[in-house]
């Protein structure tokens, strides 16, 4: 899977956030283009980023970089850790869920 913008390393950390939890990309819906953040989508894309409506939950739109499991959007906001790896998630992510997802 394909992760654009400044990342650091294969688990898709990047340079505005790169801890050991830093480790999802998220699929933008108005692209379609995998990017660890919105910081990111916003430097390095050629227009503006939409969210995700909440009829499309069940889209693939969040990506384990440690696994490259591709989760639903669901799955990706009830977990703390990837599904499938165990891998543990970046709490803080929660405060950005707005900018990716609609929330209400």
């Amino acid at each position: 899977m394909r992760v654009l913008g400044p990342v650091v390393d294969e688990q898709t950390r990047c340079v505005h956030y790169r801890t050991e939890v830093d480790i999802v990309a998220i699929r933008f819906a108005c692209c379609g283009e995998y990017y660890p953040c919105h910081r990111c989508h916003e430097e390095s894309a050629d227009h503006p980023a939409t969210q995700w409506p909440l009829g499309e939950r069940g889209e693939r739109a969040v990506l384990c970089g440690v696994c490259r499991t591709e989760l639903t959007i669901d799955a990706y906001l009830a977990a703390d850790a990837c599904p499938h790896c165990g891998s543990a998630f970046n709490e803080r992510c929660r405060l950005h869920t707005h900018l990716y997802f609609e929330t209400a």
